[in-house]
């Protein structure tokens, strides 16, 4: 092999040497024996010498080589390579976004959920790329979409009456416990079947999951209040109905737990705002002042998800025989409940976040 020698002026020999150091400290080893490769040759170090010090091929050193003596410096600076660019562009992948949000049936398909397949045919109608199946659920996931379970809420919520709860009544509910050293108590009730509860669960392919149940209609009901400020939780079981009467019987309980205000947050339900109902708070006063959620707002009451963990871990998926193994079982899991006051302020977060801002 013919080899070569290069003639390297001082500024030359400065400016590789620098731009080695460079591509050094970043790491990259391929530009730093480019410039590495030339100076060697300024050195009369062979070709046979150089692509063994190097661990580069004599082809890869002649290549290098032409580019300098072509182009200068200029020839082996380090190129940035593209990559493969996108089939879709940033401006594509926003509109598809927008098209999902829209639903199916705005893009021409039947029905209301989402297959990937559908989404497959999307993008090549509406852009003409094609992606693999696999690859859809990829881009989907790098979207920030995600395959979820869809959620109902009511006709009936009423957006205005929401917004104002935020904006107004729940500053409100702030400044007058603070005024009163009162308690704030979301409160609700829970109903537990002795039939117990369905929920998804792992389970082999092809093998549904069998959960025994005595087909019994049964029902545990539960009165229930947490407070925004301790973690507090006041809770009461019942074998009957739920109405007025033993929603008072409950209150007066909690009332005899506590000498401070308390500020009672409730739904709608009529056991709640019944004639009786009006009468007792009349009555109390000047231990209870009462402040009723927005209609249709079971988001806006944390006591919501204790009911959630508790049939999580208590009742789903369970048999009960007999009815007193549902009431034990769940009097078991309002204690535990009862018990981490911190898992409970943790479900205020909505709330703090919102006085925060």
């Amino acid at each position: 092999m013919v080899n070569f020698h290069i003639n390297l002026s001082k500024k030359q020999i400065a400016i590789l040497k620098s731009e080695q150091l460079k591509a050094e400290k970043k790491k990259d080893h391929k530009h730093a024996k480019r410039c590495l490769s030339i100076l060697m040759l300024a050195m009369f170090k062979t070709f046979s010498e150089i692509s063994l010090l190097l661990n580069v091929s004599t082809d890869t050193l002649q290549r290098w080589m032409s580019s300098f003596l072509l182009k200068g410096i200029a020839g082996i600076a380090r190129k940035h390579s593209p990559g493969r660019p996108p089939k879709l562009t940033g401006k594509q992948k926003k509109k598809l976004v927008a098209m999902i949000n829209d639903g199916p049936e705005a893009s021409g398909f039947p029905g209301g959920c989402w297959r990937t397949p559908m989404i497959q045919a999307l993008i090549k109608n509406k852009f003409n790329v094609h992606y693999a199946v696999k690859y859809v659920g990829e881009l989907l996931h790098s979207l920030g979409l995600s395959y979820q379970k869809a959620t109902s809420v009511s006709s009936n919520r009423d957006e205005i009456e929401r917004a104002r709860w935020l904006d107004n009544i729940w500053p409100k509910i702030l400044k007058r416990a603070e005024k009163l050293n009162a308690h704030i108590l979301f409160g609700d009730e829970a109903s537990f079947p002795q039939s117990g509860t369905l929920n998804y669960t792992w389970a082999p392919v092809g093998q549904q999951p069998i959960i025994a149940t005595i087909g019994s209609r049964k029902s545990y009901k539960v009165f229930g209040l947490i407070d925004y400020f301790t973690g507090n939780f006041y809770h009461q079981g019942y074998d009957g109905r739920l109405n007025s009467e033993s929603y008072q019987a409950f209150l007066e309980e909690v009332l005899s737990k506590t000498r401070k205000h308390i500020i009672l947050v409730q739904d709608n339900a009529p056991y709640h705002t019944s004639k009786a109902m009006q009468e007792f708070f009349n009555e109390h006063r000047s231990r209870i002042t009462v402040y009723s959620l927005p209609k249709c707002s079971p988001d806006y009451n944390p006591i919501e998800k204790v009911w959630k963990k508790i049939k999580q871990a208590g009742t789903h998926l369970k048999y009960f025989p007999t009815y007193d193994c549902l009431i034990n079982k769940v009097q078991d899991m309002l204690e535990l409940m009862g018990e981490v006051k911190h898992e409970v302020l943790s479900l205020f977060g909505f709330y703090r976040r919102l006085s925060a801002a």
